[in-house]
């Protein structure tokens, strides 16, 4: 049996605890992504982001939305150089403020030192650690949440971790630049549960895996 299928058989979230199947809390992916399918630049940069205020309260709406955020190294340090600092209270207190409190995980082996605010570190991701974590802090019934992380979100895709992707279509074509499922080993078969659009183009797609 492949880790796709093994997985599927326990860890499925919002099921009643007293059966087979245990209860846990969902991992959501939320990224905005071009067109083509990058969500960064070929250096990482994401000055394409098409944001306005209309995004701005989308955002201040999701985010508390999440009880755990995760993130791959380079989106942690990307994050860190921003949200906790004077510019960031400033500019941004709404998001600021659940940004710096929320409980964050960050996959890496080279991370050390001094950590952002409520920051948890794991070398490795693993079904049966992740699968644990789910369930031990599922209780809230707030789901965890992905954002950029284009190497953590192919490594849970790839084990059947992620129960909900938001994808927010800029109106943008790249081109060129990171993609967010490049190197996925198997295809995974989606279904739309939500569409939203937005003033400015952008169209938020949300999908379930079609397990």
């Amino acid at each position: 049996m492949n880790a796709r299928s093994k997985d599927s058989a326990i860890c499925r979230p919002g099921l009643d605890p007293g059966s087979r199947k245990i209860f846990m809390r969902k991992i959501i992916v939320f990224n905005m992504v071009t067109l083509d399918g990058y969500f960064a630049g070929t250096d990482g940069n994401i000055d394409w982001h098409n944001t306005d205020e209309e995004f701005n309260k989308f955002a201040e709406e999701q985010t508390p939305e999440f009880g755990t955020l995760i993130f791959g190294r380079k989106t942690y340090d990307l994050m860190v150089s921003y949200w906790p600092t004077d510019a960031g209270k400033r500019d941004d207190p709404v998001i600021a403020k659940i940004m710096n409190s929320i409980p964050k995980i960050v996959f890496s082996k080279t991370l050390k030192g001094d950590l952002w605010e409520n920051t948890k570190v794991f070398e490795k991701i693993t079904p049966e650690n992740v699968i644990a974590w789910k369930e031990k802090e599922g209780s809230d019934g707030k789901p965890a949440a992905i954002f950029g992380s284009g190497e953590i979100v192919r490594q849970f895709a790839d084990l059947d971790l992620i129960d909900e992707y938001r994808l927010l279509i800029n109106p943008i074509i790249l081109g060129d630049g990171k993609s967010l499922f490049e190197g996925v080993k198997e295809k995974i078969n989606l279904k739309l549960t939500d569409t939203r659009e937005f003033k400015n183009g952008n169209i938020l797609l949300t999908y379930e895996p079609a397990r």
